[in-house]
This record gives C-alpha cells, sequence and structure tokens, in this order.
C-alpha cells in the first residue's frame, strides 16, 4: 500500500484527487449512489478507527454490512477505495472553505478566515487530521515527497479565490496573485507537517492575529517584485526585475 496521500496526485499528466475534489466542490458535485456512499462511509470509519494500513476490504465489507464483492463491485482495489474516501473528504473541504469565507465582509477577514479555518478542518478532521497524528510516515511523504504536486493544486485553489478578489477590485491589480498564493500555502502547509511550539493551533484567537500580521499584509500592492532572486523592493542591478 502506498503513503495515505500518494493517490491525491495521480498518474502524470492525469487530474489528481484535489484537482477532482476542487472541481466537484466549485460545481456542486456529489458523485456515487447511495450503495457507493454507503461504502464510503464504511471506509471512512474503519481508515479512522485502525488506519489506512491495518484495514482490509473485508473490514470495509464487513462494517457495511454487505459482502466482500459487493466492495469490490463497486471498487476494484484497495487504493482506489482509499483515493474516493480522501477525495469526498476534501470536496467537502473546499465546500465548506467557499462557504465559510462568504460570511467575512472583507478581504483581508476571508484571508484570515480562511487561514484558520483551513487549519483547523484538516487538523480536526478525523480521517485525515488523525492519521497526520497516528501514521506520520504515511501522510507526511505524500505531502512533501511528489515534487509540490499537492501543494500546487491548493496553490492553485488559493490563487483562484485570489483572482477573483481582484476581478471585483478588492485588492490591488498589481498583486502577484499566484505568488501571493503560494506563500500562503507554504505557509499553511509548514504548519501542518511541522507542529509549532511557539503557536498555539487551537487558539483560534491567536491564529487569526498570526495570519493578520504576516498573511494579509502580502495584498498590499505598489511594490516591485523581482522574480529571480524575489527581493524586495526589485534590485535597480537586476536587468531581469520585473514590476510587481
Amino acid at each position: 500500500m502506498e503513503p495515505f496521500l500518494s493517490a491525491l496526485t495521480g498518474p502524470y499528466g492525469a487530474p489528481s484527487v484535489l484537482e477532482s475534489a476542487f472541481a466537484d466542490a466549485v460545481e456542486g458535485a456529489d458523485q456515487g449512489d447511495e450503495m457507493s456512499a454507503r461504502l464510503l462511509d464504511a471506509a471512512y470509519e474503519q481508515f479512522r478507527r485502525m488506519g489506512v494500513k491495518r484495514s482490509t476490504m473485508t473490514d470495509v465489507a464487513r462494517l457495511a454490512g454487505v459482502s466482500r464483492i459487493t466492495v469490490y463491485r463497486r471498487f476494484a482495489t484497495k487504493d482506489e477505495l482509499v483515493e474516493q474516501v480522501v477525495r469526498r473528504e476534501f470536496r467537502r473541504y473546499f465546500g465548506r472553505f467557499i462557504v465559510d469565507i462568504q460570511a467575512a465582509e472583507t478581504v483581508a477577514d476571508r484571508v484570515v478566515l480562511g487561514f484558520v479555518s483551513s487549519l483547523r478542518a484538516i487538523r480536526r478532521n478525523s480521517l485525515i487530521g488523525g492519521l497526520m497524528a497516528a501514521e506520520p510516515d504515511a501522510v507526511v511523504p505524500s505531502m512533501t515527497g511528489d515534487g509540490g504536486r499537492t501543494l500546487a493544486v491548493v496553490q492553485q485553489f488559493v490563487a483562484s479565490r485570489l483572482r477573483q478578489e481582484q476581478g471585483a477590485g478588492t485588492i490591488a491589480a498589481d498583486v502577484q496573485v499566484d505568488l501571493v498564493a503560494e506563500m500562503m500555502v507554504r505557509v499553511s502547509a509548514s504548519f501542518l507537517v511541522f507542529p509549532s511550539h511557539v503557536i498555539d493551533f487551537d487558539d483560534d484567537e491567536q491564529m487569526r492575529a498570526v495570519a493578520r500580521r504576516f498573511l494579509v499584509p502580502m495584498l498590499s500592492g505598489g511594490d516591485t517584485w523581482c522574480w529571480p532572486c524575489v527581493s524586495r523592493p526589485r534590485d535597480i542591478n537586476c536587468p531581469t526585475a520585473q514590476p510587481g
């Protein structure tokens, strides 16, 4: 069995589970028939209780109250079942994120709320957060050892939200959306992968303060960035610097 989140990236050139989950959330899709949903519910509960490595298709069938053949008719392999469970969790996460930030009145509030709610949702998710705590050797390598593809998908999601803000005129037109999204995602991912001994993740007020101090200022325009060296402000001696 591959690391738990290895399925998130998918085969080279094919849509990843995260990409598919993001698309499903944006489109409001909720795939699967009643039996598939029943099996996914059982698999979620089984993986949450025992972990992915220690769970079998027979365990899932027993918990769902069906035969093992029924499970295999819907999901050909354990990897496919794991992939679909994870996809559904991230689809729910993206959908919840989109709903949560709509309650914020300003773009700064949306960034703060998005940062706090994202970390809370993943860490407190019974399956994903639980596995990060119980089976870090199965989860962390998949987040950090896939050439950055998993983080890139989340970065694209954040960048898409920031572009909507730009289109609405709530952030400056000269803000480098992709770079800002990259920095925001990397900060969030580092907190998930490497727990802090300085910041209390369970203290929402403290997390909001961190976001306001370090993430919100990234939305300010008017500066000039040098892409080759990412210096700020631009090194006037750098001939390839581009306006920010």
